[in-house]
């Protein structure tokens, strides 16, 4: 190996003291490549450079591994070439193949875990993630933060889990410090128990502080909630789906049904976004006390039992 770094390297010598051999060096080292697409190459650790050349020359990335051989060793950057899964652009030139392996520029991944969904239902997300090391159990609900993450090829899922964690926690801290001041919500907890209801309410972002007041105002009043999500995971636990709750689920003994017992339920049903948190910390100041689904996807709120059963009658026939 060594024997032909220093072959390389002398004919390059002998090519640039020529006179002629520098500006064609130059010209190779920094022409397009032969890629005809983007492609992705896994430099795995322990890789030895005359290997690495061999293996870039294969997938096409470069022309002749003898000239990344060379160039490698002129620069004396032998070393510094990284392992790792690299996606190399269409038509990159040698240069470009070296700096990005040096800097270690390699591949992001991305897993990306959607606002509203239960702690069994991310983790399978992430489970399913490609290129990942390990698996891991469903964390405690409410403790991710919906988001998009990035990883690369060989991370743990355990590690990529923690740092979805500490996102939240961190989210949760920073809109818990700028709260308003005169909500029923006594602790961080609470109130991500809430978002989490929030977040099942309703998927229309303008929405969402005015459903957390009115969920503010029940809980002002000592009013049940009735939030049919909440009895939806009293049954599933987020394991599992239900199209409709019918009149028999609401009678189910649970403390997660919020149709029989007063206040909040004991911990999220959900994973909710930042956007959820946000609005149950500075609900909208509303008058509301009911609302229904007007079946696009938005509701119909009302201040009085008599005014929400008309809004029953006629928003649920549609639907």
């Amino acid at each position: 190996m060594r024997f032909l770094l220093t072959l390389v390297v002398v004919l390059l010598l002998g090519a640039v003291a020529a006179g002629v051999g520098l500006k064609f060096v130059q010209a190779q080292i920094t022409a397009p490549g032969p890629l005809a697409q983007n492609t992705v190459v896994f430099i795995a650790p322990g890789t030895g450079v005359r290997a690495m050349g061999t293996q870039l020359q294969s997938a096409g990335v470069i022309t002749q591994d003898k000239l990344f051989l060379g160039v490698v060793a002129l620069r004396g950057i032998q070393g510094r070439l990284q392992a790792g899964e690299y996606e190399f652009p269409a038509q990159i030139p040698l240069a470009g193949v070296i700096e990005k392996m040096v800097s270690g520029d390699v591949l992001r991944r991305m897993v990306t875990i959607p606002e509203g969904l239960s702690s069994f239902e991310a983790a399978a997300i992430i489970n399913a993630a490609p290129e990942m090391e390990g698996t891991i159990e469903p964390p405690a609900e409410g403790s991710i933060l919906p988001e998009t993450y990035s990883y690369i090829r060989g991370d743990a899922r355990a590690k990529i889990l923690r740092q979805m964690q500490a996102a939240m926690t961190k989210t949760l801290d920073t809109l818990w410090a700028n709260r308003s001041v005169d909500l029923p919500i006594k602790s961080k907890e609470e109130a991500l128990t809430l978002a989490s209801i929030v977040e099942k309410e309703t998927r229309i972002a303008a929405e969402r502080p005015r459903v957390a007041g009115v969920y503010i105002n029940r809980l002002n009043k000592g009013m049940l909630l009735q939030s049919d999500p909440t009895v939806i995971y009293a049954i599933t636990k987020g394991a599992s789906k239900i199209d409709r709750v019918l009149y028999a689920h609401l009678e189910i003994d649970s403390p997660y049904n919020t149709y029989k017992n007063i206040g909040l339920p004991p911990g999220p049903i959900a994973n909710p976004g930042a956007a959820s948190i946000a609005a149950v910390l500075k609900p909208e100041k509303n008058d509301f006390l009911y609302f229904v689904a007007d079946g696009t996807g938005a509701h119909i709120f009302a201040t009085n039992a008599t005014d929400h059963e008309a809004n029953v009658v006629k928003w649920r026939g549609v639907q």
